[in-house]
């Protein structure tokens, strides 16, 4: 597929997840063979001030592009400043616009989902980032306020209108959050109501899963969230299901490897004491259902080094028998 003339080499997309898709984790997923990774949510206004944390929030590699840069807001103008500096600073690949996190401080703000609720200013935003960039142009949406699907729909037409490049879209209600079930058959009115592509998101826990949306919706690509944070071969493993019908899964010693790339890749941007705090919980993902997880996550309760952090996991893979 392409967003805009931008070539996307497979058909599978990290979403952007705040806290979680940092780049040392993007560039982890991106190694396990993700398409199309995603910075975490960041405040346009922050951009706009110049706040530190936000603008280390945009930091790059290369080994991660393409990269999506999430932006959100609800002033036309700070949108538009923020997606020329993204764009002056020539590290992503696409800009992307949430209209749908239902986290209430966002909301608050007029943010995110609540635009939803007002297609005038909508169509202002994306005008003023249209204005302002000439990367691909993409919005991430959910059903809206209500379980029609009318909102989307409303919503995905001005987008086209105002020459977004590509929708991502996730059918739950402002008021599901993560809970419920995802309305697949939203993705389809979508995919039927617009020419732009549509990347299907929510309920993505396998392979198996994937294929089903894109085969029962027509979307054009997936997006992985939660699900990655468990498994980061999913997306891999996603294109080779789609390709061939099967997928492989990793051996344990991969899955190893990638907790310690990770644990360097925290330590590296974030510092080793920062690091170590968030790998108490991070590093817990990796081994679900394994034999010993419980005891290895308690044990990730007093992590204090990165030495330490590599001593546990090679312990604990000494110590397993499959």
């Amino acid at each position: 597929m392409k967003i805009k003339d931008l070539e996307i080499n497979g058909i599978t997309f990290l979403a952007p997840l705040a806290g979680i898709t940092n780049l040392p984790f993007r560039q982890l997923v991106k190694e396990c063979g993700c398409a199309v990774v995603c910075s975490e949510m960041i405040s346009a206004k922050g951009i706009f001030y110049n706040a530190e944390k936000t603008i280390t929030l945009l930091r790059s590699e290369e080994n991660e592009r393409p990269l999506s840069v999430q932006i959100f807001g609800s002033d036309p103008v700070s949108m538009g400043q923020a997606a020329a500096f993204i764009d002056d600073l020539g590290t992503a690949d696409i800009i992307d616009i949430n209209f749908g996190c239902s986290v209430r401080k966002v909301i608050k703000q007029g943010a995110g989902v609540a635009l939803m609720k007002h297609p005038g200013l909508v169509r202002k935003i994306l005008k003023a980032v249209r204005d302002a960039t000439s990367l691909p142009f993409t919005i991430k949406i959910r059903s809206g306020w209500d379980a029609s699907g009318d909102q989307a729909v409303n919503l995905a037409k001005i987008a086209e209108d105002q020459g977004v490049d590509a929708i991502a879209f996730h059918p739950r209600t402002a008021a599901q959050g993560f809970k419920g079930k995802a309305d697949w058959q939203l993705i389809t009115r979508l995919k039927q109501a617009i020419c732009i592509p549509v990347i299907g998101n929510g309920d993505i826990v396998t392979p198996q899963d994937a294929g089903d949306m894109l085969s029962q919706t027509g979307c054009d690509a997936v997006m992985v969230g939660r699900a990655a944070m468990a498994n980061p071969f999913i997306l891999s493993q996603i294109e080779q299901y789609v390709a061939q019908g099967t997928f492989t899964c990793p051996e344990p010693w991969a899955i190893f490897r990638k907790m310690e790339a990770l644990t360097q890749g925290y330590v590296s941007y974030f510092g080793e004491m920062t690091a170590c705090r968030m790998l108490r919980g991070r590093l817990a993902w990796f081994i679900r259902g394994f034999p010993g997880a419980a005891a290895f996550r308690q044990k990730l309760s007093t992590l204090a080094s990165s030495a330490h952090a590599f001593e546990m996991i090679r312990d604990f893979e000494a110590g397993l028998k499959f």
